[in-house]
């Protein structure tokens, strides 16, 4: 029977001339009376296979030639070098077995058509059929890409001596703002699903000085653009006795190291999607410019967009902006009255804060928001004050600066973002298995 490989191993030509057992699902299947030609896929590859009635016999002839689309086999046989085959190898099948077979009254629904008729994109019958378009060529690298990521972003850290540490998701104040809170009954008493892990990393900061995360976080924006979701996956970290500068250092780094790692582990996957190699390899080995928001203001009116000075910069304005550049940049130093109460006043000039997006390039906008911390206690109270937000729901975080304060700061990357402008995707969508929106909390 031969011993059970993947295909990935077969086409990298590990199993040439042997007999092997593959196991896997059929993607295509065409032929006659007499021969059959399956594309069988697993999760490293696909490869064709071949099975002759006069071979096989009449039964499993018959059974291999009722497998349909997503019908799971395990098939044996002999492994060929065939140039004119995809991946130059080729099955001829001398045993087969089904193992879950699809009904012919309900074939598999992704179709070809239907794959056509998004060109790329993601009509409502995709998102419909999210838990079966997982299958799909396109998602399969998407999540393998997402994968890479979430494990540079473990190793970048930890190869930076950060600890990982984890909040709470139901939480009694906002981070961002109060209107995008997801409100949840908890027994009696309102909660609310955490928009970041940043407060409570505060307090676990004097601890462990250096930590981070990669957590869901949720936002009650109604936005429907391709870079936005209700539920994303936030990677965050917090560092005692950091200046902006060193944060922002740590952003670069780790962004870079999440392309470099991407590029290392999957460059054939990213060039199947048609996504530009060369481009990738500048966003991972060159440093990112830096300029203040001051300057973003002047180069926006400047491109005829109107923008007043004090004024946080959606995504509109992002994309604008990000349209001429070649790298990341980093904005720095935006007012203090377009940012809330913890970022920390410019004590050279206080109306800015020590703060910075890192807006991706190719306009896709923000994938980071950090900067440093307001960590006197004086000061903090100061600033809920000024804001006029309670102070009861933030004790625990007030707390911090009375024992013992010391300059601190971190940032939140955004994961799905950083994959999806990586990947060259369309839309957000494309790069997390089941998607959350303003519009979809199914399947």
């Amino acid at each position: 029977m031969g011993k059970t490989v993947w295909i990935g191993d077969v086409q990298d030509g590990l199993h040439d001339e042997q007999t092997v057992e593959l196991k896997g699902w059929v993607k295509r299947t065409r032929g006659s009376n007499k021969i059959r030609f399956i594309v069988l896929r697993d999760s490293t590859g696909t490869i064709q296979c071949v099975g002759k009635r006069d071979v096989l016999g009449d039964e499993a002839f018959e059974s291999l030639k009722g497998a349909l689309i997503e019908s799971s086999l395990i098939l044996s046989g002999t492994i060929l070098v065939d140039e004119r085959a995809d991946g130059g190898h080729e099955m001829t099948i001398s045993n087969v077995k089904i193992v879950g077979s699809v009904d012919p009254e309900r074939p598999f629904p992704i179709t070809e058509s239907a794959m056509a008729a998004a060109d790329g994109g993601e009509t409502e019958f995709l998102l419909d059929n999210r838990h079966l378009y997982l299958r799909t060529s396109r998602m399969t690298t998407m999540l393998k890409l997402r994968s890479s990521a979430f494990g540079a972003i473990h190793s970048y850290f930890r190869g930076q001596d950060f600890i990982e540490y984890q909040a709470p998701n139901f939480v009694a104040g906002a981070v961002e703002g109060g209107s995008t809170l997801f409100e949840v009954p908890y027994f009696g008493k309102k909660a609310y699903l955490t928009q970041s892990w940043q407060l409570y990393a505060e307090a676990a900061m004097p601890a462990l000085e250096r930590l981070y995360t990669i957590a869901p976080s949720f936002r009650a924006e109604k936005s429907r653009t391709r870079r936005h979701l209700t539920e994303f996956w936030h990677a965050e970290m917090e560092m005692a006795w950091a200046t902006n500068d060193e944060i922002m250092n740590h952003g670069e780094g780790l962004v870079r190291h999440i392309a470099r790692t991407m590029l290392d582990e999957h460059s054939p996957e990213l060039t199947s999607l048609d996504r530009d190699i060369e481009r990738l390899a500048l966003y991972a080995d060159s440093p990112y410019p830096r300029m203040r928001y001051d300057e973003a203001i002047e180069i926006l009116q400047g491109k005829g967009v109107d923008v007043e000075w004090g004024q946080d910069l959606d995504y509109s304005k992002e994309k604008v902006l990000t349209q001429d550049f070649d790298l990341p940049h980093f904005l720095t130093h935006y007012p203090k009255i377009a940012k809330p109460f913890y970022h920390r006043v410019d004590p050279d000039d206080g109306n800015y804060v020590l703060c910075h997006d890192l807006l991706a390039p190719e306009g896709y906008g923000e994938i980071i928001g950090g900067g440093e911390r307001t960590w006197s206690e004086e000061e903090i109270l100061k600033r809920i004050d000024e804001e006029g937000t309670p102070r009861d729901p933030y004790q625990f975080y007030i707390d911090v600066r009375s024992y013992g304060g010391v300059p601190h700061g971190g940032f939140g990357l955004g994961v799905d973002r950083v994959i999806s402008w990586l990947s060259g995707a369309e839309h957000i969508r494309e790069v997390i298995p089941f998607p959350r929106d303003s519009r979809r909390v199914t399947p």
